[in-house]
């Protein structure tokens, strides 16, 4: 893992090419809440013709969260990043939590978003039945309290396969004191961005898994709807981290996404 200093913040990440132009062809990959860089693991080894640079973000991974943010400072993160390593501009990709920081580069800084790949994500705020009981799992996730309880249900909003949970349950126990208030409070506080859509000319891929339990089919329909260039590929059965459970599918899609850009 490299050691990137932008925004004040220790930013981790891997590059495939850190040799690399700053003009070729590039992806940076922002994960989704509870997870690291290495979620795109699938998809990095897949796209061997592109640069990838996947990323911790703050509170995950190497990337410690000392102080308040939002997804919008987050966004400045991964521009930030870009700027560290010389690239001009990226397609960027992002699940859940990391297409809500990409959507908001591509509102912030234009210039720097060639494409978007929205996996699994949406525009909008939680609504407060949903909140209410994200609160509680961030409690008790922050507690002295067990956290297997607490551990079983979330992996099965995200990931719904017991190979794939066990492991990301393995990093949660390892992990448990890194989570802070701070990457919480981003998530749950996130601004509503959907009347800001259509200020996004990027072209998008908008990748919706339809068994995602954890933010519906119907979301990512509405966000594929509301930008004025984007595609729509659904997962048939894909869940809330549809690239980790159908990585082929989810490549697939991406590759032909990809091979249309000028």
């Amino acid at each position: 893992m490299a050691v990137a200093l932008v925004n004040g913040q220790e930013v981790t990440y891997t590059d495939t090419d850190p040799d690399g132009a700053g003009d070729e062809d590039v992806i940076i990959w922002s994960h989704g809440f509870l997870t690291d860089h290495s979620m795109f693991d699938p998809q990095v080894d897949a796209f061997e013709g592109w640069r990838s640079v996947a990323w911790d973000e703050r509170g995950f991974g190497g990337t410690a969260a000392t102080e308040p943010f939002t997804y919008w400072d987050s966004a400045d993160d991964a521009v930030a990043l870009l700027d560290h390593l010389g690239i001009d501009r990226a397609v960027f990709a992002g699940m859940s939590q990391g297409g809500y920081l990409s959507l908001r580069a591509a509102l912030a800084h234009p210039d720097r978003v060639r494409a978007l790949v929205l996996i699994d994500t949406q525009s909008g705020a939680d609504d407060p039945a949903v909140l209410d009981g994200y609160r509680g799992m961030l409690t008790h996730w922050m507690s002295d309290e067990p956290l297997d309880p607490v551990a079983d249900i979330v992996a099965g909003l995200i990931l719904g396969r017991d190979d794939l949970a066990a492991h990301w349950i393995a990093i949660w126990h390892e992990r448990r004191a890194q989570m802070t208030e701070f990457a919480g409070n981003a998530l749950l506080d996130r601004d509503d961005i959907t009347d800001r859509l259509s200020e996004i000319d990027a072209p998008a891929l908008v990748v919706h898994g339809d068994a995602d339990v954890a933010i519906s089919i119907d979301h990512g329909r509405a966000l594929a709807g509301a930008l004025s260039n984007s595609t729509l590929a659904v997962i048939e059965a894909g869940t809330h981290a549809s690239n980790l459970t159908h990585p082929d599918e989810v490549n697939a899609a991406i590759a032909a996404f990809l091979d249309g850009l000028s």
